[in-house]
């Protein structure tokens, strides 16, 4: 019988991007205060989607921007019941077909209730302060500032390697 999906997140007294520990799929939490000073480009990701691929760049794209790009897949089973998998199920996949080393969080729901916090927060403008953005389909991807300001989002089929994401990882470099 496959684990359930974890629905809690444990929140500070504000509301803040930084304000969210996730649970890791492997175990142990993820604090977003962890995050500060790097952006955060999280991602929605699932094993059995023609988006899947994305795994691929989303793994370099880590590999070459760690000091400044935090990278998270948060796996969801909402849209099209394309990630079922068990947490030890998901990690084996993503190991051995894309040897993902950027976290991978707890399974997470979207657009299924309860809807998790995060995505509250990703998706309304009335949290995240700057605009609504609905998940349609896996691989959604959700960009943040170095201060936990929602930057912008991007569609499923929008490569992480899209100029429109890079310009804005690279955006503010120190040289």
């Amino acid at each position: 019988m496959p684990l359930p999906i974890v629905t809690f997140v444990r929140m500070d007294s504000s509301t803040s991007f930084y304000s969210f520990t996730l649970p890791l799929l492997t175990g142990g939490e993820l604090p977003f205060r962890s995050l500060r000073g790097r952006k955060v480009l999280l991602v929605n990701v699932a094993s059995e989607c023609g988006f899947t691929p994305q795994y691929r760049q989303l793994q370099e794209l880590h590999e070459h921007a760690r000091d400044h790009l935090a990278i998270i897949g948060l796996p969801c089973n909402d849209f099209g019941s394309q990630e079922p998998g068990t947490p030890e199920e998901i990690r084996t996949f993503c190991d051995q077909r894309y040897q993902i080393t950027f976290p991978l969080t707890a399974k997470v729901r979207i657009t299924s209730d309860p809807i998790h916090p995060l995505y509250q927060w990703l998706t309304s403008m009335d949290q995240n302060g700057v605009r609504n953005y609905p998940v349609t389909w896996n691989f959604t991807k959700f960009l943040i500032s170095g201060e936990g300001q929602w930057l912008d989002a991007f569609g499923p089929a929008v490569s992480p390697f899209a100029d429109e994401i890079l310009d804005q990882i690279n955006a503010n470099l120190p040289s």
